[in-house]
């Protein structure tokens, strides 16, 4: 076999595999090919463009089994598009009229690397598959094979992305907090709102996660911490139509019953709809380097809370977010067994040669396999007819239907 030199770069937001996912290629390089000397591109493409690289010595190896116990990534993440060469120039990672993609292959060629390890989302892996296209379209001989990263978990034809597990449980704690703000004042309401850009699942997953919960804890009979005012009361996905005068009337009742109401929001609930709102306003709306619109200035949490607040006649309305907590956080064990399954199939397909992103393929019966890299996509949407989520529903009593 001939010698490798493996690199490795996380990108996009935090998700709770990242430290893991770095920790299980290390250990397992160590194990099958212990000859094979590995790097890592501090934050993400930042570093593959600007040569920022460091490398992975005998020292980390030894402790490489503690990265599973830490959330956030141990060699640092950006945003970066390499196709967007306007982008990286205006941030000063490529030089005037460079081409981001060429000055990627270079520096590749020039580290000497065999094997290229991306761990991210959509965004991440369909911007290595531009690299690998590139790759090959130009002759560099350099196996990349992505792990698919995102709290989201919105990427086809991949069944369970890493580190989405973890975070509806830590959304789940996270709320099971918050919800005893209902006690702070008469006739609260509280907006949970959840990570998912163009995709539900995270929200109904952490909706579940908190039910699970709540089945757990004893109450004190006649007291305020009693199951209907720790229940959630709406959950509002991306994927389902959204009536205000229906679900107002609704949530009044429950408002008058329990003196409070607690929501749990996608943050890409009703998104197009407080675009255009914005937009007629004359308010700029904010995009990154990939076109998405930055979610941290619509605030769609706050949109709800205004929308519902006066409607339910709440005195007191609150907007909780539970992202940053959520994906920061160390894989739990469900994340865990994926994450080794995951980093196992990686290795052995970058030694093979086999380019792609591992996961189990929804489009092959769920084989846990290499996908080729044209076949990934970002914008995955949440199945509204996943049997778990209609016995969220009906467990908090609310009815829903698809959006148009």
């Amino acid at each position: 076999m001939s010698r490798h030199k493996v690199a490795m770069l996380t990108a996009g937001g935090l998700a709770p595999c990242l430290s893991s996912a770095v920790g299980g290629l290390i250990e397992r390089y160590s194990d099958i090919a212990p000859e094979a000397e590995i790097i890592a591109y501090r934050s993400g493409y930042t570093g593959l463009l600007t040569g920022d690289s460091f490398s992975i010595t005998p020292a980390i190896r030894e402790k490489a089994y503690l990265l599973h116990r830490f959330g956030g990534s141990p060699i640092g993440n950006s945003r970066v598009k390499l196709t967007n060469q306007k982008d990286c120039e205006k941030r000063g990672l490529v030089g005037a009229g460079e081409d981001p993609l060429k000055v990627a292959a270079e520096r590749l060629a020039d580290d000497g690397i065999t094997i290229l390890h991306t761990i991210g989302g959509d965004d991440t892996n369909t911007t290595a598959a531009d690299l690998a296209a590139y790759l090959k379209n130009n002759g560099y001989d350099l196996t990349v094979v992505g792990l698919p990263k995102t709290v989201d978990n919105d990427v086809k034809p991949i069944r369970q992305t890493l580190g989405a597990l973890t975070a509806a449980e830590y959304g789940a704690a996270f709320f099971d907090n918050i919800s005893n703000e209902q006690s702070a004042a008469p006739r609260t309401l509280i907006v949970h709102e959840v990570m998912g850009r163009n995709c539900g699942w995270l929200t109904a997953a952490t909706a579940r996660a908190y039910l699970e919960r709540l089945k757990t804890v004893d109450y004190v009979d006649g007291m305020l911490m009693n199951p209907a005012m720790k229940m959630i009361d709406g959950v509002y996905l991306p994927e389902m139509a959204f009536d205000l005068e229906a679900e107002a009337a609704r949530l009044k009742d429950v408002m008058a019953k329990n003196g409070t109401v607690s929501l749990f929001v996608s943050e890409g609930a009703c998104l197009d709809a407080i675009i255009a709102e914005r937009e007629a306003a004359g308010a700029a709306v904010t995009r990154d380097a990939f076109g998405h619109v930055k979610l941290d200035t619509i605030n769609v949490g706050n949109w709800f809370a205004k929308q519902f607040a006066d409607l339910l006649g709440a005195d007191r309305a609150m907007v909780q977010k539970s992202g940053y907590y959520a994906r920061s956080a160390p894989a739990n064990a469900d994340d865990l067994r994926l994450i080794h399954s995951m980093v196992d199939l990686a290795v052995e397909s970058a030694l093979d040669g086999v380019s792609g992103v591992t996961g189990h393929d929804v489009e092959r019966s769920g084989q846990l396999r290499t996908i080729e890299f044209d076949r990934i996509k970002g914008g995955g949407h949440f199945d509204l007819e996943t049997p778990w989520f209609a016995g969220v529903m009906e467990e908090i009593d609310q009815e829903f239907a698809p959006a148009d």
